[in-house]
């Protein structure tokens, strides 16, 4: 029995990517040159391939980080510094997975290939590496275990969200004239590079000092915070601008859409019981479940924020996330209802409401009664999130590939017959 109900399924005909990049960096700079590397692949490669090979390699980067430090220590934990090339690694790696995919779209319409199934596998990957760069650029701020790292987590999840829920309301992927997926993803290129040319130690120097500004009036009544606070707090200011640029689209659209009636799929999603403001409402859901989890048993004394299960918990995390995300792009490329609730969080909610005990009913924690047992719970998280997230991919990729005829990972389409081809040799035959 496939994932995908088969009303569901007929739409995906009618998909079409619309997508508005007003980044200058990516006209003028960026742009050219992926132009350029796409001509480097031939059309044998099918543009998924692209895709899974940049997050290969992000998936490298992260096995570095677990080599040489496992425990996820920085070093005013009095853990050692990993080798600098380590850091150097992760830039150039970053750099590789922003330009396989950036030209996967571009290889897509070379090989006839483009359509949902490239738009769907695509922001799936897009959504492991958000929470993947987020503890890698958390490690190279020098961050570690620290309430800093979770709020870098939650501003690039929010982010991602926003930008789904936006192109699910308006049917664009907008991406503004500064955007995360460029001049986000640069920025933390650039963070990997200084932090290998002069250590994760720089980033604690103070932001007003480092720029020789302490002393200017006006500035020096300011807090003179560490780098990589400063670099969070600028993080917060992108994400405040984002929210309201992304309403401001989808309200125009919204309004558009009612003015113009007909019943496309857009007017249909405008009409819904939910206003499109209120379907934000599930990612706060989601985050204050987590939250409410890394607090047990104190907010400033978390068994999970300051023990080795730190990093397992923001991957299960990430990969309910990604789940997630995933369902409302799937909502967006077969023109049906918003995904509002989603039961892959019943795992964390009951971790949540089992550390909370105390607090809510008196009564100690049935399964998280010591650092040990709360280890085991995340990690068994972390197993059910993978094993949800890895069997909503396999089962959405079988039921697009099978009703629309296409390949995943190569350039084929079924011919009239339902006999498997590679592009264009069908039209020959």
């Amino acid at each position: 029995m496939g994932y995908i109900p088969e009303h569901m399924l007929e739409n995906l005909k009618n998909y079409k990517y619309r997508g508005a990049d007003k980044s200058l960096v990516s006209r003028f700079v960026l742009n050219p040159f992926w132009n350029w590397l796409v001509t480097l692949w031939p059309l044998s490669v099918a543009p998924n391939t692209i895709t899974l090979t940049g997050l290969s390699i992000v998936f490298f980067n992260f096995a570095t980080l677990l080599y040489y430090d496992p425990l996820y220590l920085v070093e005013r934990d009095g853990y050692s510094d990993p080798p600098r090339w380590v850091y150097f690694s992760w830039g150039v790696g970053l750099f590789v997975y922003q330009s396989l995919d950036a030209i996967d779209g571009k290889q897509a319409r070379r090989t006839g290939m483009a359509g949902p199934l490239g738009e769907m596998f695509d922001h799936g990957c897009d959504a492991l590496n958000t929470t993947l760069e987020c503890i890698l650029a958390s490690r190279a701020l020098g961050l570690g275990r620290s309430w800093w790292t979770v709020a870098s987590q939650i501003a690039t999840l929010a982010n991602f969200y926003l930008t789904t829920w936006e192109e699910y309301h308006t049917g664009i992927l907008y991406l503004g004239y500064f955007s995360g997926p460029v001049e986000g993803i640069l920025m933390i290129v650039a963070i990997y590079f200084i932090t290998g040319a002069y250590g994760p130690q720089v980033w604690e120097n103070r932001i007003w000092t480092t720029l020789h500004l302490e002393n200017v009036p006006y500035i020096s009544r300011l807090p003179n915070i560490p780098l990589n606070e400063a670099f969070m707090v600028f993080g917060a200011v992108g994400l405040g601008f984002n929210i309201i640029t992304s309403y401001i689209n989808v309200l125009r659209a919204t309004r558009q859409s009612h003015a113009k009636g007909g019943n496309n799929n857009l007017t249909a999603r405008h009409d819904s019981n939910y206003p499109p403001l209120l379907l934000l409402l599930p990612f706060v859901v989601s985050t204050v479940i987590q939250v409410a989890w890394l607090s047990h048993p104190e907010f400033n004394h978390s068994w999970i924020l300051h023990s080795a299960s730190f990093v397992p918990f923001m991957c299960a995390w990430g990969l309910q996330f990604a789940h997630q995300v995933g369902r409302m792009i799937l909502a967006h490329v077969t023109g049906t209802g918003f995904p509002v609730w989603d039961w892959v969080w019943v795992w964390s909610l009951l971790g949540a409401v089992d550390a909370n005990l105390p607090s809510l009913l008196g009564r100690a924690p049935v399964f998280q009664t010591s650092t040990r047992n709360t280890a085991i719970f995340v990690w068994v998280t972390l197993a059910i999130s993978l094993l949800t997230y890895a069997r909503f991919v396999t089962l959405v990729i079988n039921d697009i590939t099978n009703y629309l005829g296409i390949a995943c990972f190569t350039v084929r389409k079924k011919d009239e017959r339902g006999v498997w081809r590679r592009v264009g040799e069908e039209k020959v035959l």
